[in-house]
């Protein structure tokens, strides 16, 4: 039988260390997120006592807790003391998720050690984002049920400075609208400078249109259905968790709802009464542990054609006058069209991030124009080397 000693022996002393940091950081906190430190590192102790089991079965000797040695944490709960707890709870979250997976393939872990250390992530992110004051739970009027969409909505329209787009339509119509006007503004403005006829800078415009419009469709397309294979891959994955192990499930909500300031009872309570739909169990997972809501995950195929029309729409602006116009004045009608759409996007970018209209159609418009600029500099020059014009 192969000797699996060593480690095992890793093993116990990780989970030892672990607890020890759990429970030097609870003496810094108080109330729930004391409790919710002290029940990570009362997990980290039975994992441990786990791999001490093994250890003794192997007739392998168990070390000694030895209480005198220094801590391997010992700067973290350094900063810590000095500087409270928040401090350090991100770069924790980070050590946890760091650890992920150490378990999954390994055969003599107990049932739900994996599991276990995933939790102990998503626990540490909840402390951190609740921050040191206790969140009060949102719930209905007395025993009435709550309409979650009706409440969503609710909330949507009384905070309108709220911009969320999870699906990443609008995102991808604003840079497909930009990224249209900027990059055939800038190939049509080389083949101006070069000295071609207007009719060869009408055909690399439209050239420019569509390559532009197709490979932005294609890009977002992939983009977006390899993100919704990700997160429908783990909403299967947390179905058939919640279905094999919902104890498990209601532990785990349980700790972040307390992590996120409600009391023990209360967060035990909520998980139990979570539980009882499954449907409604999945979407609170869902949401509370992967951050995904579940009915928005994005469509590709809306995305790749927002892209592409927006791309066109933009790539157009600056391609038109070439179409329509005669002689020189068509490059002029050009830059000034050219020049109000930058400010236009510009300030469209602006009222939506908050950033400011003017200064974020001022950025825009110096972008835009640097790029148009150069390539058109650098046209003159290689339709002047070679004699075009």
């Amino acid at each position: 039988m192969a000797d699996h000693s060593d480690r095992f022996l890793r093993y116990l002393a990780d989970e030892r260390e672990a607890a020890r940091t759990y429970r030097a950081l609870a003496e810094l906190a108080t109330g729930d997120r004391r409790a919710a430190l002290l029940e990570l590192a009362a997990i980290e102790d039975r994992h441990a006592e786990h791999w001490a089991g093994l250890l003794r079965q192997r007739g392998t000797a168990v070390p000694p807790v030895d209480p005198g040695r220094p801590p391997e944490h010992a700067h973290l709960l350094a900063r810590a003391r000095a500087l409270g707890l928040d401090v350090v709870l991100a770069e924790l979250e980070q050590a946890e998720r760091d650890a992920q997976g150490v378990y999954d393939a390994e055969a003599f872990a107990a049932p739900g050690m994996a599991e276990d250390e995933r939790a102990h992530e998503r626990t540490l992110r909840g402390l951190r984002e609740a921050g040191p004051g206790a969140a009060e739970p949102v719930g209905g009027v007395g025993d009435q049920p709550v309409d979650e969409a009706a409440l969503r909505r609710g909330l949507s329209e009384s905070e309108p400075w709220h911009r969320a787009d999870k699906s990443g339509t609008l995102r991808a119509a604003i840079f497909g609208v930009s990224d249209g006007l900027v990059s055939n503004a800038a190939l049509i403005m080389g083949f101006a400078g070069s000295g071609v006829a207007n009719s060869t800078v009408a055909f690399a415009g439209v050239a420019g249109l569509l390559a532009g419009a197709f490979s932005m469709a294609a890009g977002e397309y992939v983009s977006v259905a390899g993100q919704r294979d990700v997160f429908a891959r783990e909403l299967r994955l947390e179905a058939q968790e919640l279905a094999e192990h919902p104890e498990e499930e209601a532990r785990e909500l349980e700790l972040l709802y307390r992590a996120k300031g409600m009391d023990r009872e209360l967060a035990r309570a909520a998980a139990a009464k979570i539980l009882e739909d499954p449907q409604v169990a999945l979407d609170t997972l869902a949401r509370e542990e992967l951050g995904l809501d579940p009915g928005d995950l994005g469509s590709p195929v809306r995305v790749a054609v927002s892209s592409f029309t927006a791309f066109a729409v933009g790539a157009a602006i600056p391609l038109l006058p070439f179409a329509l116009v005669a002689g020189t004045a068509a490059m002029a009608v050009a830059i000034v069209l050219t020049a109000l759409a930058l400010l236009g996007v510009g300030a469209l970018v602006g009222r939506l991030s908050g950033a400011g209209v003017v200064r974020s159609a001022m950025r825009q418009f110096a972008v835009g124009a640097a790029a148009a600029g150069v390539t058109y500099l650098i046209g003159r020059a290689i339709g002047g080397s070679v004699g075009v014009g």
